[in-house]
């Protein structure tokens, strides 16, 4: 953000963003879109300090808070998830994968969640037929959404596995447990909603803060573990490769090594144990008289 560059590119991606269901979407786009999932508290956030700006900072705790005005910080909270449930039906239209339904579904069960929780508060009482509500429509949630997170997201608890719960191809080999933290933590994160439950204890401000910081941390955790699935799909597909395996088998006797290539081409080619390793396959050089003789041939 100490660049103007980096400034212009977030400028110009949350525009894209707003504008969500016109253009294809990429990577940068859910990949961002998501990221802002995770800061509903800021978002909601934001209409307390207009608000209390207003009000000249004098009783803004009783006249700005959510339990007063509900209806703009659920719609500030519930943008993101919109514009990600936007990005899916999108890339359904492109790609006509289901599987983009069912994400989308997952953002429409996140914005329910969250117009029961902002209800819930707004009525003022925690005991209520609002709280079974809420219990059940965060419970929905949460399991919606860690269980693409890992499915999905991270394509982890996939069989057979060198790991337990974990997938063939790994990035991460040195750091084999915290694959195991990850799950654990990202499971209990989501269901952080718990907090708010019991009437008596913390105030509900904390609370609220406490689960927001749990939330930007598990994103923050969320962002290695989907960047290498995005990494190993896009090797599987060969859209980034480091070598390309040939239809059929060379013999070494065929092949004849360069001068000045044999160390340079063992650096480029140690990988970790997680990628199979094949022999890079070089194609003799012709010789100028070969050369010749096909011209005039």
């Amino acid at each position: 953000m100490f660049y103007p560059s980096s400034r212009w590119w977030l400028i110009r991606n949350v525009g894209k963003l707003l504008a969500s269901g016109t253009m294809p979407v990429e990577f940068t786009d859910f990949w961002l879109g998501d990221q802002f999932c995770s800061l509903v508290f800021t978002l909601s956030n934001i209409f307390f300090i207009g608000c209390a700006y207003v009000d000249g900072w004098g009783s803004s705790w009783n006249e700005c808070s959510s339990r007063r005005h509900w209806g703009a910080p659920f719609a500030l909270a519930s943008l993101p998830l919109v514009v990600r449930a936007v990005q899916s039906v999108k890339r359904y239209s492109d790609s006509h994968l289901n599987t983009h339904l069912i994400n989308g579904g997952k953002y429409l069960t996140g914005v329910i969640y969250y117009a029961v929780y902002f209800a819930w508060r707004h009525s003022g009482n925690p005991h209520n037929w609002l709280m079974a509500l809420f219990c059940l429509a965060g419970t929905s949630y949460s399991i919606y959404a860690a269980s693409w997170d890992m499915l999905m997201d991270w394509s982890l608890l996939k069989r057979p596995a060198q790991y337990p719960l974990l997938r063939r191809e790994l990035v991460y080999t040195n750091h084999i447990p915290l694959y195991y933290f990850a799950l654990i933590t990202n499971l209990v994160i989501r269901f952080s909603w718990i907090i708010y439950i019991p009437s008596a204890g913390m105030d509900s401000t904390l609370r609220t803060f406490i689960a927001a910081i749990l939330e930007m941390l598990r994103r923050c955790q969320w962002n290695f573990f989907r960047l290498e699935n995005e990494h190993i799909g896009n090797t599987d597909q060969y859209r980034v490769t480091r070598e390309v395996p040939l239809p059929y088998s060379f013999h070494d006797g065929d092949n004849i090594s360069d001068d000045d290539g044999g160390e340079e081409e063992d650096e480029n080619f140690s990988g970790t144990d997680s990628w199979r390793r094949r022999r890079p396959v070089r194609l003799p050089r012709l010789r100028n008289q070969d050369m010749d003789a096909s011209h005039s041939s």
